[in-house]
């Protein structure tokens, strides 16, 4: 099993690095598409489902609603193929695969978004540095 994980970091080089997100939060996806001789960029936007696999060959699901259908799409963290991934959105789940999105329509399928506490360093007063 190590002559496996040793194969997959030699051939694994240059990696990107994408924001940390996980199941519930809101990510967009630029996406290089070849059409023939062609290149053109397409994002997807939707909320991330479920992250799998470990590695090389981790892979995470977007699901979106278009045109009021349910459309999923399966991408493999480490493809070449990804431009960049962009974090839009962090959900509030208690789950880490949530499935059970794909039962839900309307309001009942929307996910909370996860308050962000962001501190403020204040600099330190005149008194403190007073007694210093």
């Amino acid at each position: 099993m190590n002559l496996i994980k040793i194969a997959e970091q030699a051939f694994a080089g240059e990696q990107k690095t994408h924001p940390g997100f996980k199941a519930g939060d809101t990510v967009t996806v630029t996406y290089r598409i070849k059409e023939e001789s062609k290149e053109r960029l397409q994002k997807f936007r939707g909320v991330c489902i479920q992250r799998k696999g470990e590695g090389a060959t981790q892979t995470f699901t977007v699901r979106k609603i278009s045109n009021g259908v349910g459309v999923e799409r399966i991408f493999p963290l480490s493809s070449p193929f990804i431009e960049s991934i962009e974090l839009n959105k962090i959900g509030k789940v208690r789950r880490a695969r949530i499935f059970y999105l794909r039962d839900l329509t309307g309001k009942k399928a929307r996910i909370k978004e996860k308050k962000r506490n962001f501190v403020v360093a204040e600099a330190p007063s005149e008194e403190a540095t007073a007694g210093k």
